[in-house]
């Protein structure tokens, strides 16, 4: 069998799956495979599809698609996922790095970026990161990546750290650091802020916000994700409010907070800072134009 017609007999049994998950792409998930199991990018491939696959590909390619077939992620099919600029490793202990997530990256080296016009704001001449509940590592380490370089341009020192109640997790998320060299970041098991001894210029969490009734949990990709990354209590508002309201002890003055959220929970999450004497209090949209991270400034009084 050569690549073209394995592409056309795999787009033809995820399209009789598309039924049962709506989330699935025939086309797009048929190449994604067949690049994984030849190692050639997909120019390659549409260029060269007279190419035959060998009898150990096709073996690799039946397992593989058949997984999809019954609906599991991509990411944990392929171990991978791009996020930022990063390629990183996934496991299923983790939640799969999203792009509306990338929104609080963006949102996080603004503010930094903004911090060094002014050096004299910088706590001697550092700027340390918490990532609260890192998963795969994805925020600590894009921040790395953006940051490393900016830090030994401007001389000052840059200290990342991202915490995860699962040793799984943690591990993990030292394996991407190294797969990407990107040495600022440490990472250690910590149950929130549990095993935190030390004060941050930021704070960055994508906690659990899912209400443990919500009808999404069991579509897409989300049906085989960790619950305990996904599910929070008090209609998803519990860690939220958690983090809200502990931050400020281990925030430097002018510290700041950022936090992913639901689409359908700024208004909340916005008054719980308010409660807890937060100020400058914003809530930034994602890039499908949905409410997703709500920012707040430390209240020094």
């Amino acid at each position: 069998m050569n690549y073209a017609q394995w592409l056309e007999f795999a787009k033809e049994r995820l399209v009789q799956n598309q039924s049962l998950d709506p989330f699935l792409n025939p086309k797009s998930d048929s190449l994604l495979l067949l690049e994984f199991v030849t190692k050639r990018n997909r120019a390659s491939i549409l260029a060269f599809s007279d190419d035959r696959l060998t009898e150990f590909e096709l073996t690799q390619l039946t397992e593989l698609l058949e997984k999809r077939c019954q609906q599991q992620p991509m990411a944990y099919i392929l171990g991978e996922k791009s996020f930022w600029t990063l390629n990183l490793k996934v496991s299923p202990c983790t939640l799969i790095p999203r792009a509306d997530t990338e929104i609080l990256v963006e949102q996080a080296l603004k503010i930094i970026k903004e911090r060094l016009k002014y050096p004299q704001n910088l706590v001697q001449q550092e700027f340390a990161i918490l990532d609260l509940g890192t998963g795969t590592g994805a925020i600590a380490l894009s921040l790395a990546s953006e940051l490393e370089d900016i830090a030994e341009q401007h001389k000052f020192n840059l200290r990342i750290v991202g915490v995860d109640f699962l040793l799984e997790a943690v591990e993990l998320a030292r394996s991407n650091a190294i797969r990407h060299n990107l040495n600022k970041v440490e990472f250690i098991q910590s149950d929130w802020f549990n095993e935190i001894n030390d004060h941050y210029d930021m704070i960055v969490a994508n906690p659990p916000y899912i209400d443990e009734n919500d009808e999404h949990l069991t579509q897409g990709d989300v049906q085989f994700e960790p619950k305990t990354a996904l599910v929070s209590a008090e209609e998803g508002y519990s860690d939220l409010k958690h983090i809200i309201k502990i931050a400020p002890q281990y925030l430097k003055p002018q510290g700041v907070l950022l936090l992913e959220h639901g689409w359908q929970q700024a208004n909340k999450v916005r008054s719980f800072f308010t409660k807890n004497q937060w100020q400058h209090v914003m809530t930034i949209k994602d890039y499908s134009g949905n409410d997703r991270v709500t920012i707040g400034q430390k209240n020094e009084k």
